[in-house]
């Protein structure tokens, strides 16, 4: 017990993680992990200060440390649990401090806990031997993602040795990658881009800081992501803005030409160290838009690697770890569609890509012929939680019968198939539509003939006259119809003449 402790006082002694606390007089240690949490209630004539511990009978929640829930576990049946202590002072300044001290070395256990979890099953990586013989091949002004420490951006210097990579900070911290530790590596023009940058995907994960990360990345800003535009009037024409483009386009051919060198180094490295690498290109030509994550961004495939590299958290399929690729919500409504892409390890979950436009679905079927990776679409999405739970169970996956070996079943994925039983239904109502077309068009048939017949007398006996008509008409040439029109035209006149003598000799009869 530190001899600073008072026998009536609340203490922490921050070096054993424990709050020593009075009970009856007598100084009692509670470890920090027994207490759940620390409250100080608005006081009154006092000020007062409530530890809450973690009992038995009740939920086991996720924030209990490991120890602390077996421990509960193993002795709640029968042991008794002291749940909450009050204490009250006239003076608020002891319990204050108290309070304070409680929840930092909370903090700082919790911390370390997480920290122990994160490394737990980290795999150890050899150490890094520096290159003690000719130039290191160097890039400066780097700035790596995920960010070293509580800085926003931590720029620095990555150079390359005779088993890893190093790259260090300008605060002078350091993060080392062994080449055997790497598993595609990518290589990011800033063509088209708003930085050039270099990629690393590891076998395993690395510690950054306090996390573990799998995705290294190193980059430079050709321009800002965000430009500020002021309200003076701008012109195309304007000599500032010209020679702004002109050094811009200068830059990001320097950065290019740079980091282009860089890597053949690197590679160079790789294989003297026996790891034969080579950095992938993202190939801007077969890229589509897409949401893997939150936010709507160009992907890209690469010859072993589907990648968003600009946007953070970085995106990357590593294509020899698909098994499978459905296309979800493929519809003639809807302007976009989905992709789940499945793992090979069928524990873990697929990765997503949301809200591709339905232009790039024929050139991203295309690319995946290609790529011999199978696939498969439906018109809805599915609970792909549940359909992957299912498959981790079922040991014939693969084959297309049940444990009887005699029921059929789909093989692999061939449930994902939506189609077939539709089509199968669609044929069916073909058969019925071709019976029913044969049936009316036999009816058809009957009526017309039916309809004919009542016509055959008239049409023979109208048929002579009509064939000779036919063959005057077609023997007449244009003299000849015009003198015919003229004797009609006559004929007319005659008659109407003579009608209008009648009409005029009833007239004088009637008057007689």
């Amino acid at each position: 017990m530190p001899a600073s402790v008072l026998p009536n006082q609340v203490t922490c002694d921050m070096a054993k993680e424990c709050v020593i606390v009075p009970i009856s007089g007598t100084p009692v240690p509670f470890h920090i992990s027994t207490i759940k949490s620390v409250v100080m209630p608005d006081p009154d004539r006092a000020t007062y200060l409530r530890i809450n511990f973690h009992s038995g009978g009740a939920a086991i929640g996720k924030d209990v440390p490991a120890n602390m829930a077996k421990l509960i576990e193993r002795h709640s049946p029968f042991a008794t649990f002291i749940k909450e202590l009050t204490f009250r002072s006239l003076t608020k300044a002891n319990l204050e401090h108290s309070y304070r001290q409680i929840n930092e070395l909370r903090k700082r256990a919790r911390q370390r806990e997480q920290k122990e979890a994160e490394e737990s099953n980290l795999v150890a990586q050899e150490k890094l031997r520096r290159s003690k013989e000719g130039k290191v091949p160097r890039l400066s002004d780097l700035t790596m993602r995920p960010a070293l420490g509580k800085g926003r951006k931590t720029i620095g210097t990555l150079e390359a040795h005779e088993n890893g990579l190093r790259f260090r900070s300008n605060k002078g911290d350091s993060v080392d990658i062994i080449y055997q530790n790497i598993k595609n590596a990518l290589f990011q023009p800033c063509d088209n881009e708003l930085m050039v940058l270099i990629h690393f995907n590891l076998k395993n994960p690395i510690m950054v800081g306090q996390k573990k990360h799998a995705n290294v990345q190193f980059y430079t800003e050709v321009v800002e992501a965000s430009e500020q535009v002021d309200t003076s009037r701008r012109s195309m024409y304007d000599p500032d803005e010209m020679d702004q483009e002109q050094r811009e386009r200068q830059l990001r051919k320097r950065l290019n030409e740079a980091f282009k060198d860089f890597c053949k180094k690197v590679e160079n490295t790789m294989n003297k160290a026996g790891s034969k690498k080579e950095f992938d290109i993202p190939y801007r030509d077969l890229g589509f838009h897409g949401t893997p994550n939150k936010e709507m961004c160009f992907i890209m495939p690469t010859l072993n690697c589907l990648v968003n590299l600009t946007e953070s958290p970085p995106f990357l399929v590593d294509l020899s770890m698909v098994d499978h690729v459905h296309f979800e919500r493929v519809n003639f409504t809807s302007k976009a569609f989905d992709i789940v892409i499945v793992n090979k390890d069928f524990s873990k979950q697929p990765w997503r890509v949301d809200m591709i436009p339905n232009t790039d679905k024929d050139n991203l079927q295309n690319w995946l012929t290609d790529m011999d990776i199978p696939y498969t679409e439906g018109p809805m999405a599915l609970n792909w939680k549940q359909i992957m739970a299912e498959v981790v169970q079922d040991d014939r996956f693969y084959l297309d019968t049940e444990e009887d070996e005699v029921t059929p079943k789909p093989a692999g994925w061939g449930f994902l198939i939506m189609d077939d039983e539709e089509e199968g239904d669609g044929d069916e109502d073909d058969d019925e539509e071709s019976d029913y077309s044969q049936e009316s068009e036999e009816s058809e048939e009957m009526s017309e003939e039916g309809s004919d017949s009542g016509f055959d007398d008239e049409s023979e006996s109208e048929s002579d006259y009509d064939g000779d008509e036919d063959l005057e008409e077609e023997g007449m040439d244009w003299d000849e119809m015009e003198k015919e029109a003229m004797v009609s035209d006559k004929k007319r006149a005659r008659e109407a003449a003579e009608q209008e003598r009648k009409e005029r000799g009833n007239a004088k009869k009637s008057k007689r």
